[in-house]
């Protein structure tokens, strides 16, 4: 258990630059399954959920090293195709292991993944991926098996743009011979950084970032390099942070474009921001203005990893806050713990309204999940005297040193164990 100390009236100042995307380097070491390369990656995060994919690679017979942000892969000597529940069960998203581990093995046992509890998260979408492409697909006590001595190429509908079954599609769909056509795809910019190492990797594929995505073909190449994208949510995460302790920072290494729907919401609720060539400049110096109806959506609309932020950066806002949460049927958790701090917070199905108050009172809280958790840290940053955050190993899931970052800034803010 994590314990984060956070004492409320500093306002933020100075500047910082943004990790790699967690959701980005993911898929990305899961695909270098894919043939027998010998891969370099750079600006890798130290996160747990990284971790916990290194040591699946490392299960699955891939040699793995280490250096401050860069990782070196070599998956030449890969020998299993089977992930036990004691590595799955660490993360939800190890599922991206199915498509990478069918494609280089011709089959894959996984047991049923883990991680935060948002909600049902059904895999059927990455199940009905794999058949598509010809796989036999059955579960056997909580163990997905999947077998496919030869993927065929297939042109494929998703019932819904899940992030994750389109990355998995296109990860299998590198070893299927012919054409694969994945219509109704997910369009995050994590998608076209996979579609990026996947051409470096040696994939003829295109339409990343449209709802159509083509894979042709599959060369692989000895040798490939990768610099992974920045964390539109970790950036997210300090834009709310800033909103809610006021102040001014400047984020390095984003992409505005990245994180545009989050800028334009606070943007309307008065805080002032500048957006230029790799940064984002934010000047908040007053309490932020109500009125807004923020709906999650698929990108590029406003993404359910940011609600739970922006939602602690309207505590305090002048009026009324409405939240249409589309994505998650669970991702309210955080209000009771908010509501504990003095928040007006009242819910209704998908619909959260917040009505801000003047003040916020530090207290006891409980991270029930890795955006959660973050938005009680934003919150203690709003608030008056001493919040307690009490983590079972949420926040670090997806955040880098997120104390040494805040506190960089301005922030006081402790973890200890």
């Amino acid at each position: 258990m994590s314990i984060w100390r956070v004492q409320g009236g500093y306002p933020l100042d100075g500047s910082l630059t943004i990790q790699g995307a967690k959701n980005a380097v993911l898929p990305i070491l899961a695909a270098c399954m894919l043939a027998d390369s010998e891969i370099e990656l750079t600006n890798v995060p130290r996160l747990r959920d990284v971790e916990a994919t290194l040591d699946i690679l490392r299960h699955l017979g891939c040699q793995v090293q280490r250096r401050e942000d860069v990782v070196a892969v070599d998956a030449r000597s890969v020998t299993g195709c089977e992930i036990p529940r004691a590595l799955t069960g660490r993360m939800r998203s190890s599922i991206i292991f199915l498509g990478a581990v069918l494609a280089r093995c011709g089959q894959a046992r996984l047991a049923m993944p883990g991680g935060c509890e948002l909600g049902p998260r059904p895999v059927d979408l990455h199940l009905a991926a794999m058949e598509a492409l010809g796989a036999t697909v059955r579960c056997e006590d909580g163990v997905i098996v999947c077998a496919a001595p030869a993927l065929t190429g297939a042109d494929m509908t998703l019932e819904t743009p899940s992030v994750g079954a389109t990355e998995n599609a296109m990860i299998a769909a590198c070893a299927a011979r012919g054409i694969t056509v994945i219509r109704n795809a997910a369009r995050e910019p994590e998608i076209v950084q996979l579609q990026g190492f996947l051409r470096a990797l040696g994939a003829d594929m295109d339409g990343a970032g449209t709802d159509s995505i083509t894979v042709r073909g599959f060369t692989p190449v000895k040798r490939v390099g990768w610099r992974v994208m920045p964390d539109r949510i970790v950036a997210a995460t300090v834009l709310c942070a800033c909103a809610a302790a006021g102040g001014e920072v400047e984020l390095r290494g984003v992409c505005p474009d990245h994180v545009r729907s989050v800028t334009e919401t606070l943007t309307a609720m008065g805080a002032q921001i500048t957006a230029g060539q790799r940064r984002i400049a934010m000047r908040c110096a007053q309490r932020l203005r109500g009125g807004q109806t923020i709906i999650t959506r698929p990108y590029p609309g406003f993404p359910t990893d940011a609600q739970p932020l922006m939602m602690a950066a309207s505590l305090r806002a002048a009026g009324q806050t409405v939240f249409v949460e589309n994505i998650f049927t669970d991702r309210y958790r955080h209000a009771a713990q908010m509501a504990r701090m003095g928040a007006d917070i009242r819910i209704s199905g998908r619909v959260a309204l917040v009505t801000g108050r003047e003040r916020l009172t530090g207290t006891d809280v409980l991270a029930e999940d890795l955006r959660g958790g973050a938005a009680l840290l934003i919150a203690g940053l709003g608030a008056e005297g001493e919040t307690v955050v009490r983590d079972p190993g949420h926040i670090e899931r997806g955040y880098e040193g997120l104390d040494r970052a805040l506190s960089a800034l301005g922030a006081h803010i402790k973890i200890t164990e």
